[in-house]
């Protein structure tokens, strides 16, 4: 009987903040001008997490999958001493209820290669489980054969740098919606470093930045949003007018289900 009304009460959980649809509706503005961004609707990217050092600083972003597991890159170089920080929205206030996690394992896709930079992307075991709420829950996954076509508008979010040379990264989660581009037009720009495991948006007057890797970039699909690229790497002046690149979710998805379901 417990068992019974426990599964109930996940199941509630899970109907309550099923994926990507956040409880506080974010509000995206097109193509507005984080470089060039906007200051996101507070919480309503509830799946961002912030990847912090025994500082508080701030080194790199993530997505909530599920409530054990977060997503980011793998140049993050996540280590079990950091920290993973849920329901942020202002850094620099403290009384944001935020939810503080450790880290109990990072997996590192086996095929990364800092060169190329090719399978750019680690899964974060949470030590305890994340406590799903109005500011805290997680995103869909993009399936292996979902199709995300060119032109087609996404949003990404972090607190990365607003201009490339910036003394500081802004408190404010701050957003940019920025269309995809076929890999063949991004290799119009990038040549031969756009390898299938990549996916590349942008080049519209906004640009990911230092600080926002490991993030979220996510495509609207059936009314949820859905992670398709996880910020990677892109002009080391973040220029607006070059696409950023980004980790192709479709093709890891194989990978972060095998490692979720056997850990």
């Amino acid at each position: 009987m417990a068992l019974f009304w426990i599964l109930s009460c996940l199941a509630l959980v899970s109907a309550t903040y099923g994926c990507g649809v956040p409880a506080i509706k974010p509000v995206v503005t097109g193509y507005a001008r984080i470089v060039n961004g906007e200051e996101a609707v507070p919480h309503s990217w509830p799946w961002q997490v912030s990847l912090q050092d025994y500082t508080g600083f701030h080194f790199c972003g993530g997505s909530l999958v599920n409530q054990y597991w977060v997503v980011t890159a793998a140049h993050c170089g996540v280590k079990t001493s950091h920290r993973v920080i849920l329901g942020e929205h202002n850094r620099a206030s403290n009384t944001e209820s935020i939810q503080t996690m450790s880290i109990s394992r990072v997996f590192q896709h086996p095929q990364y290669n800092s060169y190329t930079i090719r399978n750019d992307v680690t899964l974060i075991k949470l030590s305890s489980p994340a406590q799903l709420n109005t500011r805290v829950s997680p995103v869909c996954l993009a399936g292996t054969y979902d199709n995300f076509p060119g032109g087609l508008r996404c949003v990404t979010s972090g607190w990365g740098l607003t201009r490339y040379n910036a003394a500081d990264t802004p408190a404010l989660l701050q957003q940019a919606a920025l269309p995809l581009l076929t890999n063949t037009d991004c290799q119009r720009y990038w040549g031969s470093r756009i390898y299938d495991v990549m996916i590349c948006a942008g080049a519209s007057g906004a640009s990911s930045c230092m600080g926002d890797s490991g993030g979220p970039l996510v495509c609207e699909k059936s009314g949820a949003w859905t992670l398709v690229g996880i910020v990677s790497w892109g002009s080391s002046t973040c220029s607006t007018s070059m696409p950023g690149v980004y980790a192709r979710v479709t093709m890891l998805r194989s990978w972060i289900d095998q490692t979720i379901a056997s850990n």
